[in-house]
């Protein structure tokens, strides 16, 4: 979340940022904080000074005891009993003020870096760079939602059977497809410097409020009433909340790692086109890169970061583009994100495989995620992640661009992980 100091010293850059973003309701949410805040600092201080003043006068009812003036003393204890009262008058108005400035804090979206470009939706990302010739199919070629009947590989009513729409199951060289791929991932991302974690598929509500899924995304997410637990919609939450309430010394930096976890996601809402087959699900399987990294050189990890998805897609042999998102299209944490996207063959249209973004100190600051300066302040840390690959549309890539009338052909780094060269 923002700080309440930026939105003090520099509240109408601020509030240009949060209209970047397109958030309605800056102006108000903005000066609600700051009177909170104000609010809050009143009662502190009002609280600290009744309370210094009862500790003041059960000092001075001691000395009046221990000279016999007894009235003396009880006076003063009234007194005290007034204080002890506005204490709590205090504390309890503080408690509440307190809970309403976090609750509006949450509401704000983290702000836009300045490269982030101007504009409300999908339409308005800017190109970056297209890399890699789109395959020409025959007129006769298929869809992946085909091609997996054809090889019977995957098989949504089989999912449906046993949960419902949007939870396939892989099998054959299908399944062997699956785990050929999460093993090269892992296995480039340790080749990276990225050190490898299983993380829990469930979190508790405070990771989801510290990685910012919460209460944004809380209509997205499966959550089990019963223990308050959700299940995670990408491993970002999991592994980043491995250092909430941290501080990291600086020679630990940058912190890389990487996890494969199943994901799960409502996508209530969804529909039309973009949904059939792979395309959108509700459970899928990811490889997530995670730095957490000196504010300094976040910006320089970001690029790292995105050369190392590049070169993923490029040994996959897709052709593929990257994204800035405009300042309507991005996440609601995100400072700066690109989205990576592969070309869909058969289908005709570009397919979103991975965001790879920079948080800056939003996370942190909800995480309370910190480091210790040279003049032995704490100082919040910058956090950053990205899909590294999300498998479903990776799949449906390499399915149709690589179809032919003998099966289907894997690329040459694919060979050894999946132990065949193609799908017959």
């Amino acid at each position: 979340m923002l700080q309440v100091s930026v939105l003090k010293e520099h509240t109408d850059a601020v509030l240009a940022g949060l209209a970047k973003k397109h958030y309605k309701t800056a102006e108000a949410d903005v000066q609600a904080i700051l009177e909170l805040d104000q609010r809050r600092r009143h009662l502190q201080t009002e609280h600290d000074s009744a309370q210094a003043e009862a500790n003041e006068l059960a000092r001075q009812i001691g000395t009046l005891m221990k000279s016999g003036d007894k009235a003396g003393a009880e006076t003063l204890k009234q007194r005290t009993a007034e204080l002890k009262q506005q204490t709590k008058a205090h504390a309890d108005e503080l408690a509440q003020v307190e809970s309403a400035l976090q609750q509006t804090l949450y509401k704000l979206p983290n702000l836009p870096h300045s490269s982030v470009p101007e504009g409300r939706s999908a339409q308005d990302n800017e190109v970056v760079r297209e890399v890699g010739p789109q395959p020409q199919l025959p007129a006769d070629a298929l869809p992946h939602w085909e091609l997996i009947k054809k090889y019977d590989i995957i098989d949504f009513e089989l999912g449906n059977k046993i949960t419902g729409a949007g939870f396939p199951v892989y099998k054959k060289q299908g399944a062997r497809l699956q785990r050929a791929l999460i093993n090269f991932f892992l296995d480039e991302a340790r080749n990276a410097g990225y050190d490898e974690v299983q993380p829990p598929i469930l979190v508790n509500e405070a990771s989801g409020y510290g990685t910012g899924q919460l209460p944004d995304k809380e209509g997205q997410m499966y959550h089990d009433a019963q223990d308050n637990l959700y299940l995670i919609p990408t491993a970002e939450v999991p592994i980043t909340n491995l250092y909430r309430d941290e501080i990291v010394g600086t020679e630990r930096l940058p912190v890389r790692n990487a996890g494969y976890t199943p994901c799960f996601r409502r996508e209530a809402g969804s529909w039309g086109a973009d949904v059939r087959g792979l395309n959108r699900l509700h459970q899928f399987d990811k490889v997530e890169i995670v730095q957490i990294t000196h504010p300094d050189h976040s910006y320089q990890q970001l690029e790292e970061m995105l050369g190392h998805i590049e070169g993923l897609l490029q040994k996959l042999e897709l052709p593929y583009r990257v994204l800035r998102l405009c300042g309507g299209d991005m996440g609601f944490t995100s400072a700066l994100t690109y989205d990576l996207e592969v070309w869909s063959a058969a289908q005709g249209r570009w397919l979103e495989v991975s965001s790879c973004s920079n948080f800056e100190t939003y996370q942190a600051n909800r995480l309370k995620l910190r480091y210790r300066a040279e003049n032995g302040k704490t100082q919040l840390l910058h956090t950053l992640n990205g899909s590294a690959l999300a498998l479903p549309r990776i799949v449906a890539a390499l399915l149709e661009n690589n179809q032919t009338p003998e099966g289907i052909r894997l690329p040459q780094v694919l060979h050894s992980y999946c132990g065949f060269d193609k799908i017959a």
